[in-house]
């Protein structure tokens, strides 16, 4: 917590008064000085003491409270909720990796065997990591079924500083604006996307979609931008193999 000192008397410091020392004051006045401190602390604490141990004990409250709160209430409602979403994350696991894909993606969002869905976990446990965490796979899910528009709502609603998945959120959202023919919406969760890290993985991946939907724009100075980013920054990356031939046709869209 940042501090201050406040403007006016204030108690001499230990410096202060061996200075005062050497410069010739007398050991009675340093003395005088630390008394009149201390009595002045003596008779605020004695004055506001009714005061002073009700904030303390308000305070002792709320820190007693937010960790009985997180030890008794919170941590076993995680794990239920977590427990609950075990099946729906299986199916979605076995649909982003399998076969009948679109059966999967919808048991993992509606549940099936009697087990929750996601859309029941961010219903059922509102506010923990679990509903966020379903929020970020019902939106891939739905974007994977081209229900662009709850894609968009639910990729929203989750929030991350995960290295990957934050910035994987924002370019889905990017290409469900694509798909729905929302180009400008579409560049500038691209923009975010790749900006919010910079791994070699999302970072080159979302400045290549932001560049690719740049030029269908007419920006080609802005793609031309991008462009020439992953080649400085990302030699190694899957967009860099062929991204001179990108560079070449922003140039040449910028120049004319």
């Amino acid at each position: 917590m940042a501090t201050y000192n406040k403007r006016g008397n204030r108690p001499k410091t230990k410096e202060e008064i061996q200075q005062n020392i050497e410069d010739g004051s007398t050991t009675a006045e340093v003395f005088n000085t630390l008394d009149e401190t201390a009595s002045k602390t003596e008779a605020f604490v004695e004055k506001n003491q009714k005061y002073i141990f009700i904030v303390i004990g308000l305070v002792a409250a709320v820190v007693l409270g937010y960790l009985g709160y997180n030890e008794f209430i919170a941590k076993p409602k995680q794990v239920e909720a977590m427990n609950d979403m075990f099946q729906a994350q299986k199916y979605f696991n076995e649909a982003v990796n399998g076969v009948e894909k679109d059966s999967l993606f919808n048991l993992a969002l509606n549940g099936g065997e009697g087990k929750y869905g996601f859309l029941d976990i961010i219903e059922e446990y509102s506010g923990t990591p679990a509903a966020n965490l379903a929020n970020y796979c019902a939106g891939t899910a739905y974007l994977r079924l081209k229900d662009y528009k709850r894609a968009v709502e639910h990729l929203g609603n989750f929030k991350s500083d995960d290295e990957i998945l934050a910035p994987l959120a924002k370019g889905n959202i990017g290409d469900a604006f694509v798909q729905l023919n929302q180009p400008e919406d579409a560049l500038d969760y691209y923009e975010q996307a790749a900006n919010m890290r910079n791994n070699e993985y999302t970072a080159p991946m979302y400045l290549y979609k932001a560049g690719a939907i740049a030029l269908e724009l007419g920006r080609a100075d802005k793609a031309l931008t991008y462009f020439e980013k992953i080649k400085e920054e990302f030699p190694n990356s899957t967009e860099a193999a062929t991204i001179d031939v990108f560079i070449g046709k922003a140039q040449v869209l910028a120049n004319k």
